[in-house]
Order: structure tokens, then C-alpha cells, then sequence
């Protein structure tokens, strides 16, 4: 089992930036792949950017390419997601994700989630 814990969030000028730490606790955490997921007041939940561990590929949304990083430490069992350039679309609730394989790109694919983390974007 794994229990995912976001934090980081909180409100932020256009054009600033956020660091989103998800600290993971249980067993063999270095086998999961990562993701990110986001989900505004009244929108679907989407996604963001993932990790995978076994060969250190990465996926990020047309949306925040560019602008988003996404990272791993397998130390300190925490997974980040470092947000630049931030914009008042980027305000949602943000997921921390994981799974016991390959990374992918669709919520559904995920196991565990934490509870989120609100950013607020202002204009």
C-alpha cells in the first residue's frame, strides 16, 4: 500500500511559481510510476505531468510543457512538481498520483492518490 501526501500550494501572483512536494510512505515506493493530476471548480480532472522511475521518462500536458517540472526523490520518498510562469488557468486543486507500473498519461490508471493541494492563481 501507499499514502501519498501533497503540500505546497497556496496563492500566487500570475506569473510566479510553486513547488509541489507529494511525500509517499509504504512499501517498495521506488517501483511506482508518478503522476500529476489537476481538477478545477466545475471541470473534469486532468492531467498534468508524470514520472517513471525505470528509465526516468517523463509526460507533461500540452498545457504546462515548458513551464512545469516534474521530479523524484527516491531518498526522501517525495515526488515534486515545480510550477513557473504560473497563470490564472493553473488554479485547481492538484492530485498527487501513483501506480505499480508503467507511466501513464490517464487518471484511471492510478491506484493511490493523495488528497490535493489547492493552487490559486491570481490575475
Amino acid at each position: 500500500q501507499v499514502q501519498l501526501v501533497e503540500s505546497g500550494g497556496g496563492l500566487v501572483q500570475a506569473g510566479g511559481s510553486l513547488r509541489l512536494s507529494c511525500a509517499a510512505s509504504g512499501r517498495t515506493f521506488s517501483r511506482y510510476a508518478m503522476g500529476w493530476f489537476r481538477q478545477a471548480p466545475g471541470k473534469e480532472r486532468e492531467f498534468v505531468a508524470a514520472f517513471s522511475w525505470s528509465g526516468g521518462s517523463t509526460a507533461y500536458a500540452d498545457s504546462v510543457k515548458g513551464r512545469f517540472t516534474i521530479s523524484r526523490d527516491n531518498a526522501k520518498n517525495t515526488v515534486y512538481l515545480q510550477m513557473n510562469s504560473l497563470k490564472p488557468e493553473d488554479t485547481a486543486v492538484y492530485y498527487c498520483a501513483a501506480r505499480g507500473g508503467p507511466m501513464m498519461t490517464v487518471g484511471d490508471a492510478y491506484a493511490y492518490w493523495g488528497q490535493g493541494t489547492q493552487v490559486t492563481v491570481s490575475s
